[in-house]
């Protein structure tokens, strides 16, 4: 087991979506996390920033790329705890960041410790294009994959699409990758995750018409490996091949 540094996905020009390493060696108490940085200049926008055991591993690898107060936004794809369990410390780390997550969230928020104030905005239910440095990320909806408000997110320009809890898969002890390479082993690690906690494939359904005109050349999941070229449209095809989820398999 060891530490894993930070990797870059895709990087053209000015622009990069860096995977922000992996602290392999202590399973970083729980279900292995993916955290992302799009880098364009000097600004960052930081993805699914994660919950406490991985804050200091997060934060140092994003200074390897960005400072910290050029930091621009915070995007939650949703509640969970480990994919906002942090934000206290987040919000003190990254003073000029703005915050989005759904509008279902945003009260809940404060529980986890600060009064966000005016750093928080509101997703709309219908997704939009969030400002990042004179230009845009998009907020794709994924409600009820898993939670029922939920957000992707998708930069047009490098086509690099963060799936959020799709694509996740839960690896045995001592086994972990970070790219896909052969797609059929690695179904076997996806489906129990995705029968359990997708609860219909009307969700799935929903969410593949809305991103079927999406140019994707790279999905980046919150949790498990990233599909890169093919394995894109393999990993589409699988999902909306999986005939029962989560309330068809509930007796």
């Amino acid at each position: 087991m060891k530490v894993h540094k930070p990797y870059v996905i895709f990087e053209e020009g000015d622009l990069s979506f860096i995977w922000l390493g992996l602290d392999e060696s202590d399973r970083e108490k729980g279900v292995l996390t993916n955290q992302y940085l799009i880098r364009q200049g000097n600004v960052g926008a930081l993805l699914d920033a994660g919950g406490y055991f991985v804050f200091e591993r997060v934060l140092n690898s994003i200074k390897e790329f960005v400072r910290l107060e050029d930091v621009e936004l915070l995007l939650f794809s949703h509640q969970d705890p480990d994919v906002a369990g942090a934000l206290n410390l987040w919000v003190d780390m990254l003073p000029n960041a703005r915050i989005y997550v759904s509008e279902l969230w945003e009260r809940f928020l404060p529980h986890l410790g600060y009064d966000l104030g005016e750093k928080i905005n509101d997703i709309p239910d219908q997704g939009m294009k969030i400002p990042f440095n004179g230009r845009y990320i998009e907020a794709i909806p994924a409600h009820f994959l898993h939670s029922p408000g939920n957000f992707h997110f998708y930069d047009p320009i490098s086509k690099v699409y963060f799936s959020g809890d799709m694509g996740a898969a839960i690896f045995p002890k001592d086994k972990w990758y970070l790219i896909v390479e052969d797609f059929e082993s690695h179904t076997k690690l996806m489906e129990s995750f995705h029968r359990r906690y997708i609860p219909n494939k009307i969700a799935v359904d929903k969410w593949l018409k809305k991103i079927e005109n999406l140019n994707i050349d790279i999905i980046a999941p919150q949790h498990g490996s990233i599909f890169i070229g093919d394995n894109v449209r393999k990993f589409l095809t699988w999902i909306k091949s999986l005939d029962k989820l989560g309330l068809d398999l509930i007796p």
